[in-house]
């Protein structure tokens, strides 16, 4: 008994509040069952073990293997709150250590409800530690799992999903479904593949209320598989993706996912290159709903002005938020006034944090390929003996989602109308013009890149009634595919005929009130942007097919008669001003 540390056994039994033993912070260091025999004491002594808190401390094998056999005897044990275990170990005394401690919470059947294993350099290697008790019986109870800063890889990220699906398999088998409700693994260097990997786990469980896996080298495709996932948890409260790259591409799934995940109170996608396109389509996801937001964080992403104004536009309605942190962007001094403005309209400025970071000028800033982004995969169909021809398109080899006008001189307009106007309800639309046809309405609607003979040439005499009328004929789904494009073939002549700017001005005004009473303002808006050469597009060989100037002219005209919803037109006005 001369070894025997009286003082911090007296210590821990007077800090085990909540009924369990903590050690936190004792920077003890033990090695063998000697040492750890004032913490095994604690535990021996604990009636109730809850749980057991040895943050800050570092253990060697034979000491765990004292506390795995003490804890053999606590069936009532629920939290294991081991961060900052391992400092100054060697790889090889991780695995068994965690094995030593994990067999003692199953030979004691406990109902684990919370692993925090954070700050430990695990490793695949230390995964191996584990396996075991994830896959076990003890944690198909488990509700919070913590691996913050233990440098997985994606060979710890493959081994955690694979166990984890395995707990999930074996307690549906026995009636105690696995339903993670908390994952923390940020910085993790986890990658597309362990991102990926772990998207399974979710999207079995169903049950996620809180996602962190911010710093993990994560691109697009593992945030769209993240994002598939986050549909099936309806509960997601809180997620937290920052210093991943999200990009254009990730946020087109991210933004897609958002609306089944309608509960989020806190989303952290700060320093993920967002860009105004990709933050345009955030805010557009979750402007008109998820109104139990609280705090969001989109800073340092290399939004520019288009993209403030939809943030700052969205949070109207957000009457729980209290911090929105957009530091660090390229919104410029005129820009961040205005921000200000929409959010001290709405009363949310007090919820605004500094944009000291912000010394841009304002201009929006170049939409090209992702920073680092992984090379994208070649077209399998590239032989590179393709036709000069265009030849018809069969609507089943179309990608979901896209409109192709195909015309007999061979031009061609490609446009991804689920990332424009989020049209995506009935699929693809093909359509076979011939020069012959009859000069009608319909064909001049037809008609990819009509004439200025076509339009005097048309029969009617109330051109924007006999527009109207045709256009209200076609499917809903086809609407304002249609309307869209009329807009920009009357806009070509609107410096050249006063009828043809008239017409243009018109159905301006149609297309934002059907855009208005169906959610699609901002895809809209957008649209525009792009086909006005004012927003660049991610496919670099875009161009507009129009004359750029003529349909900005009609736009400016449909402002000043304000046809064009008031928000949208001072988003407008700074795209435009950046041109002059």
């Amino acid at each position: 008994m001369e070894n025997f540390n009286f003082g911090a056994l007296a210590n821990a039994l007077l800090n085990t509040e909540n009924n369990g033993v903590n050690f936190s912070g004792k920077a003890a260091k033990w090695e063998s069952e000697k040492d750890a025999q004032s913490l095994v004491e604690a535990i021996k002594n604990c009636k109730v073990l809850n749980y057991l808190n040895l943050e800050g401390n570092t253990l060697g094998v034979e000491a765990a293997k004292a506390i795995g056999k003490a804890l053999e005897k606590h069936p009532e044990f629920r939290e294991a709150l081991w961060k900052d275990l391992f400092t100054g170990r060697m790889k090889t005394e991780i695995p068994p250590a965690l094995q030593a401690m994990g067999n003692g919470l199953i030979v004691a059947n406990a109902k684990l409800t919370k692993l925090d294993c954070s700050d430990n350099a695990l490793g695949p290697n230390g995964m191996v530690g584990l396996v075991g008790l994830l896959k076990s019986e003890t944690c198909y109870s488990l509700e919070d799992l913590r691996l913050n800063n233990c440098g997985l890889g994606i060979g710890g990220g493959k081994m955690l999903s694979a166990a984890l699906l395995d707990c999930h398999k074996e307690s549906v088998k026995k009636g105690k479904p696995f339903a993670l409700k908390t994952f923390i693994a940020g910085r993790n260097r986890l990658e597309n593949d362990g991102a990926t990997a772990l998207s399974q786990v979710f999207a079995a469980c169903k049950s996620l209320e809180h996602i962190e896996m911010p710093q993990n080298g994560i691109y697009h495709v593992g945030i769209s598989a993240l994002s598939e996932a986050l549909r099936e948890n309806p509960n997601l409260q809180i997620l937290n993706l920052n210093d991943n790259t999200i990009g254009y591409k990730g946020a087109i799934a991210l933004s897609d996912a958002f609306y089944s995940v309608q509960r989020l109170k806190e989303i952290n996608f700060g320093d993920c290159l967002l860009k105004s396109k990709g933050a345009m389509l955030i805010a557009t996801a979750i402007q008109d709903e998820h109104l139990e937001l609280e705090t969001i964080n989109l800073s340092f992403n290399e939004i520019g002005p288009g993209g403030g104004y939809a943030i700052a536009e969205a949070m109207y309605n957000k009457d729980n938020l209290i911090q929105l942190n957009l530091d660090g962007n390229q919104f410029g001094s005129d820009c961040r006034e205005q921000i200000k403005e929409m959010l001290a309209e709405c009363g949310k400025l007090d919820a605004l944090g500094s944009l000291d970071e912000d010394d841009s000028d304002g201009e929006e800033p170049e939409e090209g390929d992702e920073e680092g982004e992984e090379e994208e995969e070649e077209d399998e169909n590239d032989d590179g003996d393709e036709d000069d021809e265009t030849e018809e398109v069969d609507s089943d080899e179309v990608e979901e989602g896209e409109l192709i006008i195909h015309q007999n001189n061979g031009r061609e307009l490609d446009v991804d109308i689920s990332t424009t106007l989020n049209i995506n309800k009935t699929g693809n639309t093909s359509i076979n013009l011939d020069e012959t046809l009859p000069n009608t309405i319909e064909a001049y609607c037809n008609t990819q890149f009509p004439t200025e003979t076509m339009f005097y040439a048309l029969a009617e005499i109330d051109k924007i009634t006999g527009f109207r009328n045709y256009l209200k004929t076609l499917p809903m789904d086809d609407y304002l595919v249609y309307l869209v494009f009329t807009i920009l073939k009357c806009s070509e002549l609107s410096e050249k005929s006063k009828e043809a700017l008239e017409l243009s001005e018109a159905l301006f005004n149609d297309a934002f009130e059907y855009a208005k009473n169906n959610n699609r303002v901002k895809s809209l808006r957008n649209f525009f942007l792009i086909q006005l050469n004012l927003l660049k597009c991610e496919d670099s060989k875009f161009k507009p097919g129009y004359n750029v100037q003529a349909c900005r002219y009609a736009l400016e005209n449909a402002m000043n008669k304000k046809l064009v919803p008031a928000d949208e037109e001072n988003i407008f006005r700074i795209f435009l001003d950046q041109q002059k």
